[in-house]
């Protein structure tokens, strides 16, 4: 048995491969009719942002915090979007798929990833049926997670 990296960071390749994965990921998202009128404002920079979120995330630098405004900035991001359930859905297909192409073959990296998009992704549909500038109060720290999930 091979040693697992500390971090989800460290096991899926750094800023490089989440670099990769978003490219993946949003070639497929601004292709999908359910999906592009969401990103209908989307610019190539979105992905990067999306790098650096998700390196904080899995366990590597706290940039988003520290030049991207953190977890307020994020949440704020979605208000306003009306994430439907069915395009939630699809974006989770187009994300496995991405995490296929782009990840290491290791079955726990992949599902620990996934459950993360899972989870995110349904606090981005509940976050995106507010209106544009709602207070969303103090939603704490850019949440960690690890190989058990939520940390």
């Amino acid at each position: 048995m091979t040693e697992r990296a500390e971090s989800l960071y460290d096991a899926i390749g750094g800023i490089d491969a989440l670099r990769r994965l978003g490219g993946t990921f949003y070639d497929g998202v601004l292709a999908d009719p359910l999906l592009s009128p969401v990103f209908a404002n989307f610019t190539r920079t979105h992905i990067e942002h999306v790098a650096v979120w998700l390196a904080e995330v899995f366990g590597g630098p706290a940039r988003f915090t520290a030049e991207l405004g953190g977890h307020q900035a994020l949440l704020r991001a979605h208000l306003g979007l009306s994430i439907t359930e069915e395009q939630r859905t699809r974006w989770m297909e187009l994300m496995a798929a991405a995490v296929d192409k782009e990840l290491p073959e290791d079955e726990r990296l992949r599902r620990q990833v996934l459950e993360y998009f899972d989870w995110g992704t349904r606090i981005a549909r509940d976050v995106s049926a507010g209106p544009v500038g709602e207070d969303l109060g103090d939603p704490g720290p850019t949440p960690r997670w690890g190989w058990d999930g939520l940390t």
